[in-house]
């Protein structure tokens, strides 16, 4: 038993949609009102109440929200801004600080990461030992908040107003990760790394054990461009060439195997405009005329760096 578990994570995330939902209806000049309501809407019930109903509802539930996006009818309000010169002000005044609140999410992650799952309140522990990384990463962002709050000495209604103005910029694009994690769950349990395994093992000769990192590098890297999220591709590619070629056929480290392995999934991510809320969304935050913009300026270093990593996994995983 767990004192702190990952559903209270899950009610803050529903509470903090929620608000959204409700600044959204309450705009009376909002130009898709009624739709962007019922998507917000439906995304904080899934977080405050998708334990409590069955599986098959919440799938018909992401489906209402689909179509919901696919209609255009999510769309962002005209969220007011502080004036330009208060901004600046403001940039003056804290400088580099401003980055202290961003820092303490990954410092407070690693620590809490390796103490709470260790921490016994009577018979309880204080953390959820399974999932204790994302518990210490939900609880490190809500003391970075205050953090921010502290040195901004902004009103406690600001992260409402700003992060409200943040997700509807962002929109639908906003549930990719999910909805891209959940698929590749999906096309595991469906044998889909199976059938990656027999066809690579037919195509290439895999016997070489440089050929089965370079195989598990490249399939992370394509099968993430084509999905846009490196854990949906992670769960196939893996169950279809890292474990049972790197790690059963040639004794790799499968930790090793893992870790880089997700990092040659990160290369893809850098190359495809399916990781919308990573490459799309910024270049329409920041008014880009060529919406691709930000993936040509990341294609020269995401090619090179897979290169560099298939080369360390080779030399690391069969070393170490």
């Amino acid at each position: 038993m767990s004192i702190i578990t990952l559903e209270y994570i899950y009610y803050l995330l529903g509470i903090i949609v929620a608000f959204v939902a409700i600044r959204v209806i309450a705009d009376k000049s909002h130009p898709a009102r009624i739709g962007s309501f019922l998507f917000w809407g439906i995304f904080a019930f899934t977080f405050l109440f998708g334990k409590f109903i069955p599986s098959l509802a919440v799938g018909y539930l992401v489906l209402i929200m689909v179509i919901i996006a696919a209609l255009g009818k999510v769309k962002a309000g005209k969220e007011t801004e502080p004036p330009k010169e208060e901004r600046m002000l403001n940039a003056s005044r804290i400088k580099g600080k401003v980055f202290i609140p961003a820092l303490l999410i990954p410092v407070f992650t690693v620590i809490g990461t390796l103490t709470l799952g260790k921490f016994h309140i009577g018979g309880a522990y204080l953390a959820d030992p399974k999932n204790v990384t994302l518990i210490s990463l939900g609880l490190s962002t809500v003391i970075a908040c205050f953090a921010a709050l502290y040195l901004t000495k902004a009103k406690a209604s600001v992260p409402v107003h700003e992060g409200s103005r943040l997700m509807q910029a962002v929109g639908w694009a906003i549930i990719l990760p999910q909805m891209l994690s959940a698929l590749g769950g999906i096309f595991s349990s469906a044998g889909v790394g199976k059938v990656v395994s027999e066809i690579v093992g037919s195509v290439l000769p895999t016997q070489y054990s440089f050929v089965a990192v370079a195989a598990y590098c490249l399939g992370m890297t394509l099968f993430t461009i084509v999905m846009g999220n490196a854990f949906a591709a992670f769960a196939v590619i893996t169950g279809g060439i890292g474990i049972p070629l790197i790690v059963q056929m040639h004794g790799g480290n499968p930790a090793i195997m893992g870790a880089l392995g997700m990092f040659a999934g990160y290369c893809g991510t850098l190359m495809t405009p399916m990781a919308a809320n990573f490459n799309i969304v910024p270049a329409m935050l920041l008014d880009l005329k060529d919406k691709n913009a930000v993936i040509k300026a990341q294609l020269p270093i995401a090619l090179p760096l897979m290169i560099i990593n298939m080369l360390l996994m080779y030399v690391l995983v069969y070393n170490f």
